[in-house]
């Protein structure tokens, strides 16, 4: 039946139209990077907090910048995201853009509007869902009080919000599948608001795209002088750089998606049958008994507010005991644990229960 069904859409699409396949292969690409990534910031915060605590607090600017640039530097030089130029696809105006070849770039109008699309569009995603996360916690503790303005407005937000998502990702699959049955251009409609399209790479663009890279068709005549021989030079030396970028991007997609299966849960959970071994020791150096400045003598006082400590709770990245709101508000601001400094999220926060309560 898939096979079936995948010989139908190859077979009624025109040759420049990429299949459904394409699309969606290309898309998933991306998706895979950024949870890599998250994975070695945090990998490298908990090593080193004091060095690479900031990748972590700030992973999220620091992924959207960096895939700012190298979308922008895609777009114009060959009509492309990075990951549809990986896999031979390029984006055309809807007017006008047929024969236009990938190294011309796209219209500045359609440029801009392309790059905000694949930018700022999961930039503005994940923080969204970040955002729905962290009020979910706060109505389960009750951060707010119950006659709260902001409480009322977060419920109503987090009542909608499931509803929204499912007529955002309704309005994919509708695409998707007019897509699939050959009633639209597009496979998203994020493609129709910035105006274009995907088609696959011709001949003459793969000609245009390796002597763009190459440097070729800017040879000196033989009376050149030394000014343009260096020119030359520089010119064949930073094609031969976009090439090896251009391999090394494509090696690291693969070998993050490598990282991404992993340190998955379900083979994280193999690793550790065949690996347990017992917990280690606590440090030393972190005694209570010690002159410690991030401890304090006494087990039953917070390390944050010196008082003896109200609804005890624990993170469980460290394994140090705070109040909640202590914990909670210092986790929120910086990220991290107050003691040790390892990457910490309100998920971490764990309530103890002892037999007096």
């Amino acid at each position: 039946m898939a096979e079936r069904g995948a010989h139908l859409t190859a077979a009624s699409a025109p040759e420049d139209r990429p299949s459904i396949f394409e699309v969606v292969a290309q898309e998933s690409l991306m998706s895979a990077v950024r949870p890599a990534l998250q994975h070695v910031a945090k990998v490298l915060a908990e090593s080193n907090p004091a060095r690479y605590g900031f990748l972590w607090r700030w992973f999220d600017e620091s992924f959207t910048l960096l895939d700012l640039l190298l979308q922008h530097y895609c777009l114009s030089r060959c009509s492309a995201s990075f990951s549809e130029n990986f896999y031979g696809l390029k984006r055309v105006a809807l007017r006008g853009g047929r024969g236009r070849l990938a190294t011309a770039g796209l219209p500045q109008k359609h440029h801009w509007k392309s790059l905000g699309f694949l930018v700022l569009a999961p930039y503005l995603r994940a923080k969204l869902e970040k955002l729905v996360s962290r009020l979910r916690e706060e109505d389960d503790y009750s951060i707010h009080p119950p006659s709260s303005f902001w409480k009322r407005f977060y419920r109503a937000f987090l009542a909608a919000y499931p509803f929204v998502t499912l007529a955002w990702e309704g309005w994919f699959l509708a695409q998707q599948l007019c897509y699939i049955l050959g009633k639209a251009w597009h496979h998203s409609p994020l493609l129709r608001l910035a105006g274009v399209r995907l088609v696959r790479l011709t001949a003459e663009d793969l000609h245009a795209l390796e002597r763009k890279l190459m440097g070729r068709g800017t040879a000196p005549k033989l009376s050149s002088s030394m000014t343009e021989r260096v020119q030359l030079a520089a010119k064949k030396v930073l094609g031969g750089l976009a090439i090896s970028l251009s391999t090394g991007l494509s090696v690291g997609v693969f070998f993050l998606q490598f990282l991404e299966w992993w340190y998955s849960s379900e083979n994280q959970e193999t690793i550790k049958t065949l690996t347990a071994l017992p917990a280690p020791p606590p440090p030393v150096h972190l005694d209570h008994g010690t002159d410690s400045l991030l401890l304090p003598r006494l087990k039953t006082v917070c390390p944050l507010c010196r008082k003896i400590r109200v609804n005890d709770t624990a993170l469980s990245t460290s394994g140090f005991v705070f109040c909640y709101r202590c914990a909670y508000s210092y986790v929120k601001s910086c990220q991290r644990c107050p003691v040790t400094g390892y990457a910490t999220e309100l998920q971490h926060l764990v309530k103890l229960y002892t037999p007096e309560s």
